[in-house]
């Protein structure tokens, strides 16, 4: 099938650390004046949907807010749709602004919503969670990335804050961000296409790559950000295609067709 629709991963594809990828900018000016429909998908919880526009624009990036899908929106649409309205956000503060229509709260929450804490992740804060989520509070992971990069090396993510919550609570976390089919098919869904037409290109390759196969996307792996050769070996998820970088992307498409 004719790919007509990119959905694109930011850190470790476009750009690494406030660095852009070399290339990145000409192909994806490129892609888009072929006429094919961008959307970007990002794990990152440290930024509200706003402040991902601005620094994308501030390193050369056309994007617009209905371009960008991030775990906090998706995660606001999935609580408002339980009629969940009291949070706690165990999230950087700026995240605040992409959860406006909830009261957020620090104790006797609906649902605890936890993103990428870093430092802030310590045995006070995990063990106050606990206690929110075995009093009745559901709880909900914007992602469940194993590792990210940090400082140019690989690091702990949220993956494993959210296991460590999920073994002790005994209670499994919703999972807002990818992999979860969920929020792949809901970007296709804003592109008005079928999942066939669309391509994921991703440099993670459970959340990113495994995510997007098992939503019925193709996906190519770029060998930039978070891969690793290790991957190559993965003992479950076979990316479409595995590229240098986004750079290379354009010339695949075309021998693609």
């Amino acid at each position: 099938m004719t790919v007509r629709g990119l959905l694109l991963d930011l850190e470790g594809v476009l750009y690494q650390e406030g660095e852009v990828i070399p290339g990145a900018l000409e192909a994806i000016g490129a892609m888009a004046e072929s006429g094919l429909t961008l959307r970007f998908l990002t794990n990152t919880t440290v930024r509200p949907r706003s402040g991902i526009v601005d620094r994308m624009r501030a390193m050369g990036f056309d994007a617009e807010p209905a371009q960008i899908f991030t775990p906090a929106l998706a995660a606001g649409h999935l609580l408002s749709q339980a009629g969940i309205h009291r949070l706690h956000l165990a999230a950087p503060l700026a995240l605040a602004e992409d959860f406006a229509g909830f009261e957020l709260v620090g104790e006797n929450a609906d649902a605890v919503v936890i993103g990428d804490l870093h430092t802030d992740f310590t045995w006070e804060r995990l063990d106050g969670l606990f206690r929110m989520v075995l009093g009745g509070a559901q709880l909900v992971a914007l992602h469940r990335n194993r590792f990210c990069r940090r400082g140019g090396r690989l690091s702990l993510d949220l993956g494993p804050f959210v296991a460590a919550l999920e073994y002790a609570t005994g209670i499994d976390a919703v999972v807002a961000g990818k992999p979860s089919q969920r929020f792949f098919s809901s970007a296709v869904e804003n592109m008005a296409l079928e999942p066939g037409e669309v391509v994921m290109v991703g440099d993670d390759i459970e959340a990113d790559i495994g995510g997007a196969l098992a939503a019925g996307l193709r996906a190519v792996q770029v060998k930039t950000g978070k891969y690793s050769p290790r991957d190559d070996r993965h003992p479950r998820v076979r990316p479409s295609a595995r590229l240098p970088s986004i750079a290379d992307l354009p010339r695949w498409l075309d021998e693609t067709g």
